[in-house]
């Protein structure tokens, strides 16, 4: 069975437009073209586009979401992390959401009584509120040398320079999740090489020794953000380039 780009269009609120421009860069081309030129999509189709909307909903950019579909990870482990995701993220919002109805409910009993409001149990106004993270700040404390150098180097990026770095980023974290998917050592030479990548883009900022490398290789495990970026790729990617990076410290830089 097959759909039309207006029928696929309708269903996944996606413009004909934007499926064009998709099907023009290589991220979803159509099963077929017909005489009248236009184009026809069958279920992998629209699979394969249910996962590009999803990776758009978790922040990731084209390129990035082309080069996760083309790579060789197993597609229905990275839908399955995507699951999760949501579902806590749902659960989070569901939290919030009564912790916001409770307080509505007993600001509006304290101004029907004329009273001053209290609050029953102070600590319920916060459920479902994410704890920020520590880490930035104890970048700053252990190595701000090394922060002010960043901040100055990012402050210098024009917007085609961060874009660039990005996808440099990503790109390494996908080959980085390739290997951990088949079961390659930290240690492989291969693997050692990507992290060399990695050390070289961070040099661009600032030069780490083994123990400063070894602490930004923490960071992507510790800090909920950064760990974040991490698994949207692969579930355990955040340890296993600590792991690697580590290694690399150890051999490189100590």
């Amino acid at each position: 069975m097959a759909w039309s780009i207006a029928e696929v269009a309708r269903m996944s609120k996606v413009t004909s437009r934007t499926l064009r421009h998709y099907d023009e860069i290589g991220l979803l081309p159509p099963a077929w073209t017909g005489s009248n030129g236009h184009r026809y999509y069958e279920e992998a189709g629209l699979l394969r586009l249910q996962q590009i909307l999803l990776m758009r909903e978790l922040g990731l950019g084209l390129r990035e979401i082309r080069a996760v579909l083309d790579s060789r990870l197993d597609q229905v482990a990275v839908l399955r992390e995507h699951h999760r995701r949501l579902l806590a993220e749902r659960d989070r919002l569901e939290t919030l959401a009564r912790t916001v109805g409770r307080t509505i409910a007993e600001l509006e009993e304290g101004r029907g009584n004329g009273k001053m409001t209290r609050i029953n149990k102070p600590e319920n106004l916060f459920d479902g509120f994410q704890a920020p993270s520590d880490t930035e700040a104890e970048v700053r404390e252990r190595w701000p040398r090394a922060w002010e150098q960043t901040q100055q180097a990012v402050g210098a990026m024009t917007t085609e320079d961060t874009e660039r770095w990005q996808r440099e980023v990503t790109a390494q974290m996908i080959r980085m999740a390739e290997f951990m998917v088949a079961g390659t050592p930290v240690s492989d030479p291969a693997v050692q090489a990507e992290v060399d990548v990695n050390h070289r883009q961070i040099s661009r900022f600032w030069t780490p020794d083994a123990a400063a490398y070894k602490g930004v290789g923490q960071t992507y495990v510790d800090d909920p953000r950064m760990r974040a970026n991490f698994d949207k790729i692969a579930e355990g990617l955040a340890v296993y380039q600590r792991d690697a990076m580590a290694v690399y410290a150890d051999a490189r830089l100590s």
